[in-house]
């Protein structure tokens, strides 16, 4: 992800800083792109550090496919592990993975032409013997029950109905994502979520 550097005046002049770090400072992180073990890694990390700074909401901003499914067990556990709320924004794409981590928030916002895409856990190639297919088999469909719960709680439908959508590989509109329960409202501009008090 090619993240562009700003200029901020200082009493000492001009210094360059990346767009991500300004954001920090507004207790704001992203999520975008492929979620891999490099970025799950700096998001933990981010999150780390502002929980303990201070117990005020965090906001992570998502635009990302998905990607690893590990890597997004780690954040989602990461999430669920602050002391302080999460507010998930989708700003373009939610899916897979990533639908899980959206859904996660304490409070999800979406923007009016985002979408949110659930499916259930992919393998694009598995070869070897008859107990390495099976063994294999039997991770995803841990992996297909753990994410159906998660969503089941987050979203407030059953089970049954969270593995009908997966199955059929689903792609909720922002109204659509609010009516199923992926998401609590339908943003107009990104003017309208909270902003950190001066000093914290």
């Amino acid at each position: 992800m090619n993240i562009p550097n700003i200029l901020m005046e200082t009493s000492y002049g001009y210094s360059s800083c990346r767009i991500q770090d300004s954001l920090m400072q507004q207790r704001a992180v992203l999520c975008f792109g492929a979620i891999t073990a490099e970025q799950a890694d700096s998001l933990i990390l981010q999150m780390l550090y502002l929980s303990a700074q201070s117990d005020q909401e965090i906001t992570m901003y998502i635009h990302s496919p998905g990607g690893e499914v590990n890597s997004g067990f780690a954040i989602y556990d990461t999430m669920k592990l602050l002391g302080c709320p999460i507010r998930t924004v989708c700003v373009g794409n939610a899916s897979s993975m990533a639908a899980l981590l959206f859904a996660a928030g304490d409070t999800r916002c979406i923007l009016p032409h985002s979408h949110v895409m659930i499916h259930d856990p992919l393998v694009q190639q598995v070869s070897g013997s008859t107990m390495k297919i099976k063994d294999c088999a039997d991770s995803l469909l841990r992996i297909r029950s753990a994410m159906a719960d998660i969503l089941s709680g987050r979203t407030g439908r059953t089970v049954e109905e969270i593995l009908e959508k997966t199955e059929q590989e689903t792609t909720f509109s922002a109204q659509e994502a609010v009516e199923f329960g992926l998401a609590d409202q339908v943003l107009a501009s990104l003017a309208g979520l909270p902003k950190p008090e001066a000093g914290t």
